[in-house]
Formats: C-alpha cells, sequence, structure tokens
C-alpha cells in the first residue's frame, strides 16, 4: 500500500510540473542559450555561455565537493601520463590498479626481462638474455646498478581532480626490503605537482652484502587553459651503495657446505670494500602547439589534444659520481693488481652534463574527426651535449713540509661535447597500416660518427586478426668511456682505440589481444663486438674487440590460457648465437605463472598459485670488483634447475597485497643456484608485499 501510495504522490509531482512548464514563454532563444520564464529583470545579461562536457564535468566534481559525506573517490578521479606518451599529442590514460605482475615487485626478475647478478636486489646485475640497448652518444660504460636508478624517462605525470597517494612496501626481512612513495595533486585545474621516494635495504644473505639505496624527485606538468602549451619538469636525487665482498672463499658452497641454506656466516674474500653512485638532475621539457588544434574524444576525462604544429624545448644539467672504496688488503687476489696503494683505493668520475634540445613538429591530417587516414607527422630535431669529467684516486704526495700523505689526487680531467641530428617521420595510411621511421646521427663531437637509423611499419587486421609490426635498424656506436680511458687504482684503460659497434637487426612480431597472444623473431647481426674478458690464464677484466661478426637468432613467445577460474601465463624465449664463447646466455628461458582466481567474502579478488622460471645451462661471466663490469672469466657452467615461487595476492578495496615464498623448491633439485661465477644466489624466503592508494 505504502508503494502504490509513493507512486501516486510521485504522479502528482509530475502533473505539477507540467503544469509550470506551461507557463514558460516561448520566445526564440540565442543559439546555445536555454528558454527562460517570463520574469522582470532589469539588469543586463549577455547570452549564457555554453559548457562543454568537460567544464561540466568540473562543474558536477565541484558539487560533489560539497558533499563529500556522499563521494567515493576512486581512480577514475586521477589519469596518468608520462614523456613518451606526449610526444606527439597531449594524452592521458587511466591508472593501473590490476594485479597483473604484482608479485614481480622486484625488478631483477621481471618474467619479460630477468637478470643475473651478485645474489640480492641492490647488488651489480645485468641481463641474463640479449637486450640490446637503442641509443648513442656519450656512454660512460657504468650500468651495473641501472635498475635501482630513478631517471627523467622514468617519471609519470598525472592529472588528479583529487589528492592522490600510493604507498607501497615489499619486504623479505633482513634479506632485502624496498618502500615508495608517490603522492601527486592539483594546485589548478591544469597543473599538477607531485614528489617521489624509493629506498631499497638490506643486509644479504651472506656476509658484507648490505644495499642501502635512496631515490627521491619532485615532478610537475603544467598545461595552459588553452591546451597549446605544456612544461613538464623534475628535479631528482639518486644514492646508490653496495658491499662489495668479492664471493664467497668456498666456492663450492654448495656442493661441500654442511647445509648450504643458511650462508650468514660463511667467509667472503673482501671486508671493507663498496660501490657507491651518486646523481643529481634537473630536467624540463617545454612545448607549444601552433596553429589548428585538433581534438579526440572530446570533454572526456581521456581527451586528445593532437596539434598541426609544435616547437619544443628541452633543458637537462646533472651530476654523476662513481665511487669505489677499499679498505682491506687483497688477500685472495679478488682484484688483478694495483697501481697506487696496495690496500687501500678511493677511485672516483665525476662528470657534469649540460644539454639542449630543440625541436619542430608539424603534422598534415584531414580535417576529419576520425583522424586516421593520411596523417603526415615529421619532426626535426638538434641536440646538443657538454660534458665535464674528472677522475680521481688515492695516491702518494709530497707536502708542503717534505712528508710524504696519500690524498686523494686527480689523474685525468676534460670537457668534450656532442651535436646530434635527429628526425621523425611518421605516416598513417589509414586506421590498418603506418609507418613509421627514426634517424639519428652525431654530427660533431667526441661521438662523431654515432647513427641509429630505425624503421617500422605497422599493419592491423582488427581485434581478431592481431597486428603485426615489422622493424628493421642499424646502429653504429663507439666504445664506451670506461674502455678507452678509464684510471682507477686496480685497472687502467688509456689509449685504447675500438672501431665503432655496429648492429643490424630486422624482426617480425606479431600480437593478438584477443587470443592473449604475442610472438617476436629477431635477428641480429653484430660487427666490432665490445665486451671484457680476462687474459689466458688471468683473472683481470680488459676491454676487447671481437674481429669476425657475430650473429644471433632470438625467438619469443607469450601465451595467457584461460579455463574457468584457471589462469596458466607464459612466456618462452629460444636464442641462438654463432659465438657461445663471447655472448655468455642461455638458449632457453621460460617463465609459467599458474594461478586460480576467486572473489572471496565478495570483496576480495584474490589469486592463489606459483610462478615457475628456468633458462638452460651457459657458461657463467665473472665480476670485475671495482670496475663494475661483467666479463668472460674461466670458463665454468652451472647445472641449472627450475625455481618456483608460491604466492597468494589479492586487492581489498584501495589496497593490493601478496605473500610469496620465494625458491620454495629449495633443497629439492640442489642446495641453491649461481648465475655468476663465485657468486651464490638468493635463498628461500617468505615475502610480503603491499600497496595502498589513498583519493583523498
Amino acid at each position: 500500500m505504502l508503494k502504490k501510495l509513493k507512486y501516486f504522490l510521485l504522479l502528482l509531482i509530475c502533473m505539477q510540473a507540467v503544469s509550470v512548464m506551461a507557463q514558460v514563454s516561448t520566445y526564440p532563444t540565442y543559439p546555445g542559450q536555454q528558454q527562460q520564464g517570463y520574469i522582470r529583470d532589469t539588469s543586463t545579461r549577455a547570452p549564457a555561455k555554453k559548457l562543454t562536457d568537460e567544464q561540466m564535468m568540473d562543474t558536477l566534481r565541484k558539487k560533489e565537493d560539497h558533499k563529500k559525506d556522499t563521494v567515493i573517490f576512486s581512480s577514475k578521479y586521477v589519469k596518468v601520463t608520462n614523456e613518451h606518451l606526449l610526444s606527439d599529442s597531449t594524452q592521458v590514460f587511466a591508472l593501473d590498479t590490476g594485479l597483473v605482475n604484482f608479485e614481480n615487485s622486484n625488478p631483477l626478475y621481471q618474467p619479460r626481462s630477468p637478470r643475473i647478478g651478485l645474489g640480492i636486489t641492490g647488488l651489480a646485475q645485468r641481463p641474463l638474455l640479449y637486450e640490446p640497448v637503442k641509443s648513442i652518444g656519450f656512454d660512460v660504460g657504468q650500468h651495473s646498478l641501472d635498475p635501482y636508478l630513478l631517471n627523467p624517462a622514468d617519471i609519470q605525470y598525472y592529472r588528479a581532480r583529487v589528492a592522490y597517494t600510493n604507498l607501497s612496501l615489499y619486504t623479505g626481512g633482513g634479506a632485502g626490503q624496498m618502500f615508495k612513495l608517490v603522492h601527486t595533486q592539483n594546485i589548478k585545474p591544469n597543473w599538477n605537482l607531485g614528489l617521489m621516494f624509493n629506498t631499497i635495504g638490506s643486509k644479504g644473505y651472506y656476509l658484507r652484502q648490505g644495499v642501502s639505496d635512496i631515490n627521491a624527485g619532485l615532478f610537475s606538468w603544467y598545461e595552459s587553459k588553452s591546451k597549446r602549451y605544456n612544461m613538464l619538469a623534475n628535479l631528482l636525487f639518486n644514492t646508490l651503495k653496495a658491499q662489495e665482498n668479492g664471493g664467497l672463499q668456498n666456492d663450492n658452497i654448495f656442493i661441500t657446505g654442511p647445509s648450504g641454506l643458511d650462508g650468514s656466516d660463511d667467509p667472503v674474500k673482501l671486508n671493507g670494500t663498496s660501490t657507491a653512485w651518486v646523481t643529481k638532475g634537473l630536467y624540463i621539457k617545454q612545448f607549444y602547439y601552433l596553429g589548428r588544434i585538433d581534438s579526440m574524444r572530446k570533454g572526456s576525462d581521456t581527451s586528445k589534444v593532437l596539434p598541426t604544429n609544435r616547437v619544443s624545448h628541452t633543458f637537462y644539467y646533472g651530476t654523476q659520481q662513481y665511487k669505489f672504496l677499499q679498505n682491506d688488503p687483497d688477500t685472495y687476489r679478488v682484484f688483478p693488481d694495483y697501481y697506487f696503494s696496495s690496500h687501500n683505493s678511493r677511485d672516483s668520475l665525476y662528470i657534469q652534463h649540460l644539454q639542449n634540445v630543440f625541436t619542430y613538429s608539424f603534422y598534415l591530417r584531414g580535417k576529419s574527426n576520425s583522424f586516421v587516414k593520411n596523417e603526415l607527422k615529421v619532426d626535426l630535431g638538434l641536440a646538443y651535449d657538454y660534458y665535464h669529467y674528472s677522475q680521481s684516486v688515492l695516491d702518494s704526495v709530497v707536502n708542503n713540509f717534505g712528508a710524504k700523505i696519500t690524498q686523494g689526487v686527480t689523474k685525468s680531467e676534460g670537457n668534450f661535447q656532442n651535436a646530434t641530428l635527429k628526425a621523425k617521420l611518421g605516416y598513417r595510411f589509414s586506421d590498418k597500416m603506418g609507418l613509421d621511421a627514426d634517424f639519428q646521427q652525431v654530427a660533431e663531437g667526441y661521438n662523431f660518427g654515432d647513427f641509429l637509423y630505425d624503421v617500422k611499419l605497422n599493419l592491423s587486421g582488427g581485434k581478431k586478426a592481431g597486428r603485426i609490426v615489422l622493424e628493421a635498424y642499424s646502429q653504429s656506436n663507439k666504445a664506451p668511456f670506461v674502455y678507452t680511458n678509464w684510471i682507477s687504482n686496480h685497472y687502467i684503460f688509456t689509449g685504447n682505440s675500438f672501431s665503432n659497434q655496429k648492429t643490424t637487426s630486422v624482426s617480425f612480431n606479431y600480437i593478438n589481444n584477443l587470443l592473449r597472444l604475442d610472438f617476436k623473431a629477431e635477428y641480429f647481426l653484430i660487427n666490432d663486438y665490445l665486451y671484457f674478458a680476462a687474459q689466458p690464464g688471468g683473472i683481470d677484466a680488459t676491454p676487447m674487440q671481437a674481429g669476425t661478426p657475430i650473429s644471433l637468432l632470438k625467438l619469443s613467445i607469450g601465451k595467457n590460457l584461460t579455463w574457468r577460474r584457471w589462469h596458466f601465463d607464459n612466456y618462452v624465449v629460444y636464442q641462438k648465437t654463432d659465438n657461445a664463447t663471447i655472448m655468455r646466455t642461455p638458449d632457453l628461458y621460460t617463465y609459467s605463472s599458474i594461478y586460480y582466481a576467486r572473489l572471496l567474502f565478495n570483496v576480495l579478488n584474490s589469486n592463489i598459485g606459483f610462478n615457475v622460471r628456468y633458462n638452460t645451462p651457459y657458461t657463467a661471466p665473472s665480476y670485475a670488483v671495482g670496475l663494475g663490469q661483467f666479463y668472460n672469466g674461466p670458463d665454468v657452467t652451472f647445472t641449472s634447475y627450475p625455481v618456483v615461487s608460491v604466492f597468494a595476492k589479492g586487492t581489498l578495496f584501495r589496497t593490493n597485497l601478496y605473500v610469496q615464498y620465494d625458491y620454495a623448491d629449495q633443497g629439492l633439485f640442489s642446495k641453491g643456484f649461481y648465475t655468476v661465477n663465485r657468486y651464490p644466489m638468493f635463498n628461500h624466503q617468505l615475502k610480503f608485499g603491499v600497496s595502498w592508494t589513498f583519493y583523498n
């Protein structure tokens, strides 16, 4: 009866509304102006301005802000982008709050980019598979700690309607902890500010494996109200500190050791040695749109602004310092020799880098709303880089009083520059076909002769057929600084003359999102390959260059399967080279994840399963302490077994969390494993991770 009465009252209200509307004037209105009732008004008013969809959304959100008890903020109020996505248009995307790959929080054990190293996160590492770097210009040659650095290209920029904060903690106890903080908010509708803070800390599994890394950064994205001007800015600091123990004294710990499961008391070869990297940088990129501006998805939160002409300027100033400290004698012959002190080292390389990049871009497209046919984009740019470097070591000098003392002495110092020409060409024939080309050439300076010519053809057959990417590139790089100009207590490489390393590659990539399948075939031909190796019978890492071309074929396939609530995600890589003596990588690598997905208690979206990693045996590289390079040392091949990790992960409201038992099969096939000569990898451990998000 009450429901019928409610409907009856609603009918009366509607009838009353009709009678009121009957009093509304039928006078004609201006375009875009709503009709108004006949009300005497002596003020002078301009016709009401029609609000765009985006402005209407802002108005509604302002109203919602006054009703905080009824508004539930979520990820839809925060959009994200990065510099690469802004390279040809202004576009933003939704936050990724899912569970995919969440348990693989460690940067060294990403399923599609596995790495080998000295045992734990924070210590030196390198890729397990062949992963070429497509860049030219000056290269120091120090990359052993790269995954732990925060660089301008890593920064994400936000458009946040509400304040957004994310706190993440991944811990395995004393064996390793990672903490990450991101906070950002719009101080104006078109101006966003944010900060980042990351830290990695560990005592390790064995003696003298301590790690202390800190990344901190401030970032900002400003967009003018006219949508024509954008500025990206960030200020970044990195301090990476890692102890160097030289490996265990017992190189066969998993064979002759008592258990192999607890190595906390096993003696190491160095006790007072460490490496530190310190970097600082200010990065500012500005771009301005000229002429006509087109838009896609206008009025939505993910609208895309497409310019027809654009000018941009990038400014960067940064410093890099690489330091090596040794405070104990080399009893176990970890180092090949010494030049200045037998038991003390204070090696330092300090680099200042100033960069300016100017780019002009123009776009030719039709005036249709789709913007998918006959669109041409051309970028023309000039980059100027200036470098100043100085190298110092701890050496004996005579002071003003005639006494012999030990202090830091500069052994090498200099300046150099590079001028690089850049050009990009993109032509979209239709929504089914597109061509992209990238040309970079160092025209003058230290790296004169470096170039990168890259061409891609994109073919799309729709959602069912998938798409194909064909790519070919040619690249030439001068030998890195560490090969030709390095001065330290244990390694001096000066006066070396190497030819440019030249890489030619072709690839075929098939991607089908509907089938959750991707396949890639790559072929590389490398001439004058640069690498480090020991002299016959020696332990000293020396820069070398291959005398004959090296070929490598790499096939990779990823396929995800689902049956009811069960998921089976797979990634397999096969690579084969005609010179495995120099290029030391496994022929086969596989990663599989099997898990059961279910919604528990109607609130917890959960996955329970396990991951398996495996690679075939390969000749393991060695590591040069004090040089920071992996090199081809003794021909040691370790037996390889699968590494299994059991996990449970889930999402509860705004929180993602996981519990994982890493290396759960330790002791089943073997007591442990190696990836680098003399350095055992991690032991089994229980890990916990949580990512907590706030929108307010």
